[in-house]
C-alpha cells in the first residue's frame, strides 16, 4: 500500500468532517422571537467543546492503547504535552471562531465554509515559510496558488447553491388570508428530476 494513502484517506476524512461541521452549527442557532435570539450562540459552543474533549480523551487513550504506547507525560514527553495543548488551544479559538462566524451570519455556511478553508491551506503556506526561516526557495508558483484560492473561495461561495427563505408567519390571524398566488410552472430541469 502506499504510504501516502492513509494519511491522504485521513485528511479527506477530516475535509468532510469539517465540511459538515460549518452546516451543522449553523442548525445549532437560537430560536428568534421578534428578531431577537432567545439565547447566544455561545451555549452550542459549550458542547462543542464537551464532544472534543471526549472524543480527544477517550480517542486519545484508546489510539495510545492501541499503539503500546506508555500513559506517561512528564520529563522528556513534556515537549509533545505542551505542543499538543497549544494545538488544541488553536483547534478551540478556531472553533469559537468558527462558531462566531455561523451564529453572527444566521448560519450562512456558504459564506463562511470557504473562506475557512482556504485560508488555512494558506495558513499553513506561511507558517511553514516561517518554520524554515528562509532557509528555503519559495516557488511564486506558491504565491499564485494564495491568489487562486481567494478567486476559488469567492467563486464557491457566490456559486453555491441556496434555499429558499422560509415562508413569514402571518401576523395577524383575525384578517382573512389573502388568496394564494397561481403557483409558478416548473422549468423542464424541475420537472425532468
Amino acid at each position: 500500500m502506499n504510504k501516502m494513502l492513509i494519511p491522504i484517506l485521513f485528511a479527506i476524512g477530516t475535509a468532510l468532517f469539517w465540511g459538515c461541521y460549518g452546516p451543522t452549527i449553523g442548525n445549532a442557532q437560537a430560536p428568534r422571537v421578534n428578531g431577537a435570539p432567545l439565547w447566544s450562540p455561545f451555549k452550542p459552543y459549550v458542547f462543542i467543546g464537551i464532544a472534543y474533549l471526549v472524543i480527544a480523551i477517550i480517542g486519545g487513550l484508546a489510539m495510545m492503547g492501541v499503539k503500546g504506547d506508555s500513559f506517561n507525560f512528564s520529563g522528556e514527553h513534556f515537549a509533545t504535552v505542551k505542543w499538543g495543548f497549544l494545538a488544541g488551544c488553536l483547534g478551540a479559538f478556531g472553533a469559537l471562531c468558527l462558531t462566531t462566524a455561523m451564529m453572527t451570519s444566521k448560519g450562512n455556511a456558504l459564506l463562511v465554509m470557504p473562506i475557512v478553508f482556504g485560508g488555512a491551506v494558506s495558513v499553513t503556506a506561511l507558517v511553514s515559510i516561517l518554520k524554515l526561516g528562509g532557509h528555503v526557495q519559495i516557488s511564486p508558483l506558491l504565491w499564485v496558488g494564495m491568489a487562486l484560492t481567494v478567486v476559488g473561495v469567492v467563486i464557491v461561495a457566490m456559486n453555491t447553491p441556496h434555499g429558499h427563505a422560509p415562508a413569514k408567519p402571518a401576523t395577524d390571524s383575525s384578517q382573512p388570508a389573502e388568496p394564494h398566488a397561481a403557483t409558478p410552472v416548473e422549468s423542464d430541469d424541475t420537472q425532468a428530476s
